[in-house]
This record gives C-alpha cells, structure tokens and sequence, in this order.
C-alpha cells in the first residue's frame, strides 16, 4: 500500500513535534519545514523523516519539497507567531508567518487538487463576549495575533479548494522531543505552586484548554478520512477545544488537586487589573458538539489531561 506523505509546516514547535512522534509508524512518509537550531534533534530522534529549512515569510524552500519529496497528500500548517503580546510589538511579522500567503500559493502550484490543507487556527478568532462559540458565529478578534488568524482563515477559504481549519484552544501536554524554550501551562502552574509563592491566576478568562494528544488524534482521523474519500473534497471549520470550560484559577486549581499543593497560594485576580501590554479576549470557551459529531471522538478532561501531563513529565522516557 502507498504511504501517505504528509508535510508539517512547523514541526520543530510544540505541535509539530508532537505531530512527529505520532507519525513515527510505517505508514506516513513525513516531511517537516524548519527555521529554528531545534531541528538537528529531531532528525536524531526521526532519521527517517526528511527535514526542509523553509521561510514562511518569504516561501523560500518550498520548492525544494515539490522536487525532493514530491506533492504531499496532506500539508498541517503548523507554523505561527503565537504569543499574543509579540504580534503586538511587531504586527508585521506576525501578518507575514501567520497568513500563510507563500505556503497557499506553493499549493495552488500543483497540478492537482489532492493535496489537504489541515491548518491550525485559534480560538482567538472569537471576541470573547458570551460562552461557548460555535463555528459559524461572526469572527471579531480583539488583537493582531486574533486578527491575523481571521486573516489566515479568509485567505484559505478563499484560495484553497480542500482545507480544514482547527480553532484550537490553549493547548496542555507533555514536554516535547527537543524541548522548547517557552512554559508549559501545567508544567508552569505546577512549579510555581512547589515552590510555596502565591500565584495571582484571572478569575474572569475562561478557556476549553485541549489536550495535546487529543489534537494530534484530531488530524490523524481528519488525514485518515481525506485518503479514504473517493471524491478529494474537504471544507472543514471545526473547533479544536477540550470539553471543560475554565478560567484560569480553575485551571490553577485541578493542578493544585492532583498534585496536592496548597490551593490557598492560588490568589484570585480579575484580568482587567493587569496590564499584558495587549487586550486579551475574556471568554472564548467553544461548543465542541461539531467537532465530536464531526469525528466522533470523546476529548480528555482537563483533570485527565494534567494528570497524563505530570505523569509523563515524572517519566520523561515514555514517548506514547
């Protein structure tokens, strides 16, 4: 049987990784884009996966995936300046990696339209005024990391004749293969709270955070189903949270419970009286119901999540 050949956009960042370790089987033939040092463990860890250096910026290296590795059947983009505050201080980068204007335009290259866009979107698209967003309500994000992935998400739909678009929430989970430089939240709530500070957490942001593992499930079923379908069509918006709705303190506090630290260093603040140096949208929890109907999966709970999270944080050798 043909292997799948599948390309990840971004694969030495947190999903990326993740994505890579699911993909280690025999059969998905794999290439990842890089622009970072991280990549030389990662074909350490993946020998048999090829690795491209790609500016997304500018889509220099693409290229050299059509004519090394061919057309993909399936690209998950999973690049993206993702910190809020940085978009902020540099709008222009954060329009130039995260609307994918080179990647949609190496696409649309190919002869054929049987290559599958999966693409990583945010809950930040929504404005964070009232509970649970579905899909289809209006996209009307409050900063420029939100108003870049709405202006992602446009050019796809636009450009691109098969695609699916993951709003993904916060995303919790064990540390990577070559680990990265910024905190993980439940790693970070959990050595904070060890070290006996009291911690201020918002009481009014509420989040569907989703477990890592959960996403990477998510776009194996979403690749499985594109390889089977006979006719190649896919135009899929689909919310990518877990299935709890939390405010930061509440998730400060499931850490607090299953590791046994005093839930009193938990201080409870309201956002609004911190100054994040960018507007940071108060409540975009997601209604999932498409998502599981959609692929029929049953999400992690956030308690379940951290739970695995710590465990594999205390067994850094389990990969699974």
């Amino acid at each position: 049987m043909e292997k799948t050949k599948v390309v990840i956009v971004g694969g030495t960042g947190y999903l990326g990784q993740h994505l890579l370790q699911a993909f280690a089987g025999d059969r998905y033939d794999v290439a990842f884009t890089h622009h970072s040092p991280l990549y030389h463990l990662l074909l350490d860890a993946f020998p048999h996966f090829s690795a491209f250096p790609v500016d997304i910026k500018t889509g220099l290296g693409f290229h050299s995936i059509s004519q090394e590795f061919g057309q993909p059947d399936v690209v998950v983009n999973c690049a993206a300046l993702c910190i809020p505050r940085v978009c902020e201080q540099d709008p222009d980068s954060a329009i130039s990696i995260n609307v994918p204007f080179s990647l949609v335009n190496w696409l649309s290259s190919f002869q054929t339209n049987k290559t599958l866009l999966i693409h990583l979107s945010t809950d930040q698209v929504y404005q964070g005024i009232k509970s649970f967003y579905k899909e289809e309500d209006e996209t009307l994000a409050v900063n420029v990391y939100g108003k870049s992935k709405v202006a992602a998400e446009l050019l796809i739909r636009d450009k691109c004749q098969n695609f699916a678009i993951l709003r993904s929430s916060i995303i919790i989970g064990p540390q990577t293969v070559s680990p990265l430089p910024k905190n993980l939240l439940v790693q970070w709530i959990d050595s904070v709270l060890q070290k006996g500070d009291t911690v201020d957490f918002f009481h009014d942001e509420y989040r569907c955070p989703i477990y890592v593992k959960d996403l990477v499930s998510i776009i194996l079923k979403l690749i499985d189903r594109w390889v089977l379908s006979g006719d190649k069509q896919m135009r899929l918006i689909l919310n990518a949270g877990g299935p709890n709705r939390l405010s930061r303190v509440q998730m400060a506090e499931v850490v607090a419970q299953v590791r046994g630290h005093d839930l009193s260093l938990i201080k409870h603040v309201s956002a609004s009286s911190v100054d994040l140096g960018v507007v940071s949208p108060a409540d975009i929890s997601m209604d999932i119901s498409k998502l599981i109907q959609t692929l029929e999966i049953s999400p992690t709970s956030f308690k379940d999540g951290v739970r695995l999270t710590l465990q594999s944080e205390s067994h850094p050798h389990i990969l699974s």
